[in-house]
């Protein structure tokens, strides 16, 4: 008698922690399609195999194989799931952001574009961020001895915002500013009881990704604000938020991170005030 083996059911987000678990070890055609399929998920829904390779800049062919690499039987297959992610979501402001930006161009569409955009953005955020990774942050930035803040480029005002209110609050920080070039320097006064927040969105500073590396190697947590699982920053961190990367825009928005830094911020704040509970001794 033949047993049949049942399929094990596999979700968006199992299929996306299995392609970040895996991002190292694949090769760097498969990486280039897992990152267009987590930064795309919408098209790659519903999209034919040769119109979403043609948008990868990939064959056909490979999409194939990129869905067998992730133990499907086909592209197909691996599509559904996606499908799926889209069907349960209700109707999205993704929907209405691609509508804006098939209508007619002038400063009161660029404006509901930037709007939907951010919008779009924050839905996403509170859909990925869970409460059990918010409070692993806090607890970490309570915690903390020193509270060292990066983010280069465009993810600089983010860091310093960051280093703004954790000052407001009263928790010293040093922000990796750069200037005359002390970054790397400040950096490695770092600890293991200190922890860096490292904030990078593609195409990634290498800067930041480099000083977040070295903080893991001398035993400092990072905590990252980054753009995906498979962000150069998001392997490096302990903790990781992250912040839909919308690649259509010329100008991405800031939205997002700003929203998460100063949730962070303000849930450490609220720590700081309420006494930890202190355990009762016997006797």
């Amino acid at each position: 008698m033949v047993v049949m083996q049942e399929r094990r059911t596999r979700d968006f987000e199992t299929v996306r922690e299995e392609i970040s678990a895996r991002a190292d070890q694949i090769s760097p055609q498969m990486r280039h399609i897992a990152e267009f399929a987590l930064q795309h998920p919408n098209e790659v829904a519903f999209g034919t195999v040769a119109a979403i390779a043609k948008k990868a800049n990939v064959q056909p062919s490979s999409l194939v194989r990129f869905a067998k690499l992730f133990g499907f039987e086909g592209y197909s297959d691996l599509q559904q799931v996606f499908r799926t992610r889209l069907i349960n979501t209700s109707f999205s402001y993704h929907e209405r952001v691609q509508r804006l930006r098939h209508a007619d161009s002038g400063g009161e569409h660029l404006l509901s574009q930037f709007v939907g955009s951010g919008i779009a953005a924050l839905e996403n955020l509170n859909a990925q961020t869970s409460g059990e990774t918010l409070a692993a942050a806090v607890d970490l930035l309570r915690a903390a001895a020193n509270i060292f803040v990066i983010g280069q480029g465009r993810a600089f005002p983010v860091a310093a915002y960051l280093s703004y209110a954790l000052t407001r609050f009263n928790r010293l920080n040093i922000l990796l500013d750069n200037v005359g070039g002390s970054a790397e320097r400040t950096a490695s006064l770092a600890e293991a009881d200190d922890v860096l927040i490292a904030v990078s969105f593609a195409p990634y500073s290498p800067g930041t990704i480099e000083i977040a590396k070295q903080a893991v190697a001398a035993g400092v947590i990072v905590i990252g604000i980054t753009d995906g699982p498979l962000s150069p920053l998001a392997q490096a961190a302990s903790v990781t938020f992250e912040v839909e990367r919308d690649a259509d825009q010329p100008f991405r928005s800031l939205v997002a991170p700003m929203c998460i830094a100063q949730v962070l911020v303000l849930s450490l704040g609220e720590a700081i005030a309420t006494p930890r509970k202190r355990t009762r001794r016997n006797g």
